[in-house]
């Protein structure tokens, strides 16, 4: 079995990144992004390699040009991506897999982002804003993965702390929240390594 983590947010543009990068860092694990669209824009395997040297980069399974959810990048592309092709990479490292988009993300015709996670069998962790709407954003993406049976980790908090946010989660969504992430003044390498280390430990 694989030790490791899929992680997925609320939203995109929510910070998967930056906490993959946390997380990879704190767990010197490998860090993985099974599909990368908006490869014209920059990818986030580049982001993390630039932030985090010292993590096992390992290659998407799927590149798509465009920065558009990936069903409909890979069909401007006249290509579909085929969700059994889509297994975890071997490495020695604890993994540290990041999704594209969120739960609800379509990946061809009929598979979601969450039918990825479900495949893969990796336990999830949640990345939310914690600013205002939050709780709802945060709480649907709970009761999808909750549907599906996919394990859930726990959630991880960016933004300016909002004990009541964070309390409304813990209670009506019956996760911890792990970390809370406060704003950063710059997202560089030097930012990035004075974050303290994930106080929890990897899954096994």
């Amino acid at each position: 079995m694989t030790r490791g983590v899929f992680v997925t947010g609320t939203d995109t543009g929510i910070g998967k990144t930056l906490v993959s990068a946390w997380l990879a860092q704190g767990w010197n694990a490998a860090y993985w992004k099974p599909i990368q669209s908006g490869m014209t824009e920059g990818t986030d395997p580049a982001w993390v390699a630039r932030m985090a040297p010292d993590v096992e980069i390992l290659p998407s399974a799927v590149e798509l040009q465009a920065p558009l959810s990936p069903h409909e990048a890979a069909r401007r592309e006249r290509r579909r991506i085929d969700l059994s092709a889509l297994v975890l990479p071997e490495t020695d490292r604890p993994l540290v897999v990041e999704g594209a988009g969120g739960a609800m993300v379509p990946i061809n015709e009929t598979a979601l982002m969450v039918d990825l996670m479900a495949r893969l069998g990796l336990p999830v962790l949640v990345v939310a804003r914690s600013c205002l709407g939050t709780i709802n954003h945060t709480l649907l993406t709970l009761e999808v993965l909750r549907r599906r049976r996919v394990p859930v980790l726990g959630v991880v908090l960016n933004g300016q702390r909002n004990p009541a946010n964070r309390q409304a989660i813990e209670q009506f969504g019956g996760v911890p929240v792990l970390a809370e992430i406060q704003p950063l003044p710059a997202v560089t390498r030097a930012m990035l390594e004075s974050l303290p280390p994930p106080a929890f430990s990897c899954p096994s």
